[in-house]
């Protein structure tokens, strides 16, 4: 999920005051071998089950959120009855992974240098600890995919990306910023900002980025969609469903790091699942591939809410990697010919 999923993975910030240097070598060990995940499961450790080996590498590497960027793209495409170029896709994951990689990196070295060792997860300690390739293949992500936008993307889509990126750079900035007092970018107007003298600003904040995420995937789509002699509206459906459906996907992921409680969760992807069968069913006759797509969403709303009921029985890597896992169930649809 999603967007990122660019997503905040930190706890607050130890204020203003002096900032600690450490040493590379001492930020290495820090990251590597002291830090363990606040969320423990409480069960017997036998009875655990973690995530496997491809599963770990597939979330700690990054390759999770540009993985359900394509799939959903793809879903979006195939939902307007839309034929994709295949360097849209590849665009979307490439961009994607960059964000990713660097909001990570930047959320590491942020902790590492307030001394709050805690605020890392598994992502950040394997960001860390291979950051000088990790940063080589983000650098090399975002030149590829802006060669291919400079070679392939028509000017008025350009204009439409680089509009999101913009929105997109000022919200981590911000966020990054906020971690980091006395930065150089504190005389930005960051979006951030706004959302914290809102009454529910966590929850702002939260669909301000899985409303990002989403804007992404439907970037190559929509404009192609708007010049065919159908209805737009079943699109704009499924963007909707899809970006609630990752608002819970972050929003789980946010309040199980913070081992926090979390019982609403469940009751919020069965509701969002039960939504998503209604929808689906009244637009069928009419839509199929629009129903289609949000009926496999509802799934992966129902799959969350099982994460959630059985989140004790797994470690925090495998709950942190399966629920960027079940948002790939869309990829049946994908799979499917028009």
């Amino acid at each position: 999920m999603i967007l990122l999923r660019a997503f905040p993975n930190s706890g607050p910030n130890s204020g203003p005051g002096p900032r600690p240097v450490l040493s590379s070598i001492a930020l290495h060990s820090v990251a590597v071998h002291s830090v363990a995940d606040p969320v423990a499961p409480d069960r017997s450790a036998s009875r655990i089950v973690d995530a496997p080996g491809a599963l770990a590498v597939w979330h700690m590497a990054s390759l999770d959120a540009p993985t359900v960027a394509i799939v959903w793209t793809l879903g979006f495409a195939r939902a307007a009855g839309v034929h994709l170029p295949t360097w849209a896709p590849v665009i979307v994951g490439l961009v994607t992974w960059a964000v990713y990689i660097g909001d990570r990196l930047l959320d590491a070295r942020s902790a590492l240098a307030a001394m709050q060792p805690s605020r890392l997860r598994h992502r950040h300690r394997f960001h860390w600890r291979h950051r000088r390739l990790l940063c080589l293949l983000a650098v090399l992500s975002a030149l590829a995919g802006l060669a291919i936008i400079v070679a392939f993307v028509p000017a008025a889509a350009r204009a439409r990306g680089a509009a999101l990126g913009l929105a997109t750079v000022a919200y981590f900035s911000g966020v990054h910023t906020r971690r980091n007092s006395g930065s150089w970018l504190d005389w930005l107007p960051m979006p951030d900002r706004f959302l914290e003298r809102l009454p529910f600003k966590r929850l702002g904040n939260e669909l301000l980025v899985a409303s990002m995420f989403t804007c992404g995937c439907m970037l190559p789509v929509w404009p192609r969609a708007a010049l065919l002699a159908t209805q737009l509206w079943p699109l704009a459906l499924v963007a909707v469903f899809f970006m609630l459906l990752a608002w819970l996907n972050y929003h789980a992921i946010c309040r199980w790091e913070a081992n926090a409680r979390a019982g609403h969760i469940t009751t919020a992807g069965l509701m969002l699942a039960l939504v998503g069968v209604v929808v689906a069913g009244v637009i069928a006759a009419g839509h199929p591939s629009a129903a289609m797509l949000i009926g496999l969403g509802a799934g992966s709303a129902v799959l969350l809410a099982m994460l959630d009921q059985n989140r004790n029985w797994l470690t925090p890597l495998a709950l942190r990697a399966s629920a960027d896992l079940v948002l790939l169930l869309p990829l049946i649809a994908v799979g499917l010919r028009q």
